[in-house]
């Protein structure tokens, strides 16, 4: 059975406000271990996707904090000891001080890096 851990994680990723520790599974999901230093709305990020928002569904839980999903139908909050689900066609918006686990589909969510990435890489 596969299992990861943030500490044995194979992809680390940070930037200023952002620290996520990732592998992606031979189940054809992805697992990563956040952290938000920073309070952050990535909406314009998302510039591109469908709707101009994440369409890769994501399972979680918030160890500390808090996370928000903006949707069109509202936003939706997950706090310190929410499992939580989100469909495609959000955006999400970070907390300081939050950590998290989220596991999601890899094939979806590399889709979803590639436009967020170039984005970041546009606004720098």
């Amino acid at each position: 059975m596969p299992k990861t851990s943030k500490a044995s994680a194979e992809e680390t990723l940070k930037l200023e406000g952002y620290e996520g520790h990732f592998t992606e599974m031979d189940t054809g999901y992805t697992v990563g271990f956040e952290t938000y230093t920073s309070d952050a709305d990535l909406s314009e990020y998302f510039k591109g996707l469908p709707d101009d928002r994440c369409q890769c569904p994501h399972w979680g839980y918030v160890f500390t904090g808090k996370v928000t999903f903006k949707t069109a139908d509202g936003d939706e909050t997950f706090e310190a000891g929410d499992a939580y689900h989100v469909g495609p066609g959000h955006t999400p918006v970070l907390f300081s001080g939050t950590e998290l686990v989220e596991f999601s589909p890899t094939e979806e969510l590399n889709r979803t890096i590639e436009v967020v990435s170039k984005n970041m890489g546009e606004a720098s």
